[in-house]
């Protein structure tokens, strides 16, 4: 490799412009080498605005780049299958944005392409990178909380879907679905992350379209068992009043239980509960953000030391996997098993 990553990000739009390019001028060991969208002009517009040196329309000029490291892919979700196999097949690492594929079938191909051709690919979770995600994780880990009986997860984040005819993000075609796409996804795996990705048994789901005119579902509740007996249960909503966007998890133990958003740990002392961690407090804005610097940072890391990723193609597929036994559940009014 260069003395520093070379990376190019395919895609141009918010998230690119919000967080990666930001974070990842703050790592000194990266290059942002060059930025493409389908939309030429506003490739140059990017590029202009961030200090990018070069800009196309075309992100094959990146792939057969022999000095391109690493792409980041921000595209809609139906381009990330083709984009990422394009990049893998060039010898290029991959972050690609969540959900990494509208389908189990596409996602697993991504996956095995990754190990085909010897390259890392990982996928976008930020929420499991969050500082009090990680915190919580170090105290299951290390059985602090006792054996894990049920995990709550969720985020409700009221949106306006009054304007969504011209938007890729609610064409199940394009999206792969709705809500349970868009943020259930995230809340899965940081849910079932925290539970040590033990086996599956069985889904059930319903969705609920508050919004006649949506295409997709707006808001819906899962429940996943696994084979252990543990139970992780899924909310989430893009259109329920709540008083504010809402994201949480909530993990109970055999001997406490735990809260993110904001952090507390709550263990059983000599028949006292009492919470064992400081309270800080850091805005929405920072938490987000430093989310995704902790993410690009840990695949840095992971392509410059050969470390094994967090969030990798094999963990986010199986994501998938259960987001298809939802979707199933929903139609035939049942719980599905998994085989």
């Amino acid at each position: 490799m260069n003395e520093k990553l070379r990376f190019a990000i395919i895609g141009a739009g918010h998230i690119a412009q919000v967080v990666h390019i930001p974070e990842l001028k703050k790592l000194p060991s990266v290059e942002i080498a060059g930025i493409c969208d389908i939309t030429a002009s506003k490739a140059k517009w990017v590029a202009s605005k961030y200090n990018i040196a070069h800009h196309t329309g075309d992100p094959d000029e990146y792939f057969r780049d022999p000095d391109i490291d690493a792409v980041i892919i921000c595209t809609p979700t139906h381009t990330h299958h083709d984009l990422t196999l394009s990049a893998l097949s060039a010898g290029k690492h991959v972050l690609v944005e969540k959900p990494m594929a509208r389908t189990y079938t596409e996602a697993a191909a991504m996956r095995d392409a990754a190990e085909k051709y010897q390259r890392k690919l990982m996928v976008g979770m930020n929420v499991r990178f969050r500082r009090d995600a990680i915190t919580l994780k170090s105290f299951v880990d290390g059985h602090e909380l006792g054996d894990l009986l049920y995990v709550k997860s969720g985020w409700l984040n009221q949106r306006d879907l009054s304007q969504t005819n011209d938007s890729w993000f609610y064409d199940p075609e394009q999206s792969g679905g709705g809500v349970m796409m868009d943020l259930g996804i995230q809340m899965l795996d940081v849910g079932w992350w925290l539970l040590g990705n033990i086996p599956p048994k069985s889904v059930k789901g319903m969705a609920f379209n508050r919004f006649k005119g949506l295409a997709v579902e707006d808001s819906a509740v899962c429940m996943v068992h696994f084979e252990n007996g543990t139970v992780l249960n899924l909310e989430v909503s893009w259109a329920l009043y709540t008083e504010k966007d809402l994201l949480y998890t909530n993990a109970y133990g055999s001997e406490g239980s735990a809260y993110i958003n904001p952090l507390r740990v709550y263990k059983n002392l000599h028949g006292n509960l009492i919470n064992i961690v400081p309270i800080k407090e850091e805005s929405s804005t920072v938490r987000y953000k430093r989310s995704y610097r902790n993410e690009l940072k840990h695949f840095v890391d992971c392509l410059r030391q050969n470390m094994p990723l967090q969030a990798s193609a094999a963990e986010s597929a199986e994501r998938l996997k259960i987001l298809e036994a939802f979707y199933q559940s929903t139609k035939e009014g049942k719980e599905v098993e998994l085989s």
